[in-house]
C-alpha cells in the first residue's frame, strides 16, 4: 500500500496531513521499489539520530531530499541547482541503504525523471563524477575503479571513503 492510500492528503496531493499539520508528501513519481529503499534509509537514519550517530542528521536530510520531502518542491519544474542537489542526495541515500553494494546511475535518474528518466542520465553522471572527486563515491566499470571522465559504457557507483554515514563507517 502506498503512502497516498494510507494518509490524508491535501486536495492537490502535494502535502500529507498528520494530526492537523501539513507535511510535504513524497514525490509520487518515484518508482515503488526505489521509494521503498529511500524510506528504509530514512527510517534507519531517524533511528541513528536517537543513538547520537554523528552522520545521522545528514542521512535524514539526504533521504528526505531524495524522496522530494525537502528541497525544491517536486511538483514544480526544478532549477538546475535544485535538481543536482536532489540527484546527489539520492546517490548518497541509495548507497547508504544498500550497505556497500553498488548502484546504477539509472536508479537515480528513474527516481527523479519519471518517463523521461533517460534525459537525466548525462547530468546524473556529472553529479556522480563530482561526488567521486570529493571522495563520497567511487565510480566502477566491470568492478574496477575508473575515472568517469574517460569511462566508456555502463558504470556503477560505490560508496567512497568520505561518504558520511556510509557502510565503511559501520552502518
Amino acid at each position: 500500500m502506498t503512502e497516498h492510500a494510507m494518509t490524508e492528503h491535501t486536495p492537490d496531493g502535494h502535502h500529507v496531513v498528520v494530526n492537523g499539520r501539513k507535511w510535504r508528501a513524497t514525490d509520487p513519481g518515484i518508482p515503488e521499489t526505489l521509494r521503498a529503499e529511500l524510506v528504509k534509509e530514512l527510517m534507519s537514519a531517524r533511528r541513528a539520530v536517537k543513538s547520537r550517530d554523528s552522520a545521522a542528521r545528514e542521512r535524514v536530510q539526504d533521504a528526505k531530499v531524495a524522496l522530494g520531502e525537502r528541497g525544491e518542491p517536486w511538483w514544480e519544474t526544478p532549477s538546475e541547482d535544485g535538481l543536482r542537489a536532489r540527484e546527489a542526495a539520492t546517490i548518497r541515500a541509495l548507497l547508504r541503504h544498500r550497505g556497500g553494494s553498488t548502484i546504477c546511475p539509472s536508479d537515480v535518474a528513474r527516481c527523479l525523471g519519471g518517463e523521461e528518466w533517460r534525459e537525466l542520465m548525462p547530468q546524473v553522471r556529472e553529479v556522480a563524477g563530482e561526488l567521486a572527486r570529493t571522495g563520497e563515491t567511487t565510480v566502477t566499470h566491470k568492478g574496477e575503479a575508473v575515472d568517469l571522465a574517460t569511462a566508456r559504457g555502463p558504470v556503477r557507483l560505490a560508496p567512497g571513503p568520505k561518504l558520511a554515514g556510509g557502510p565503511e563507517q559501520g552502518d
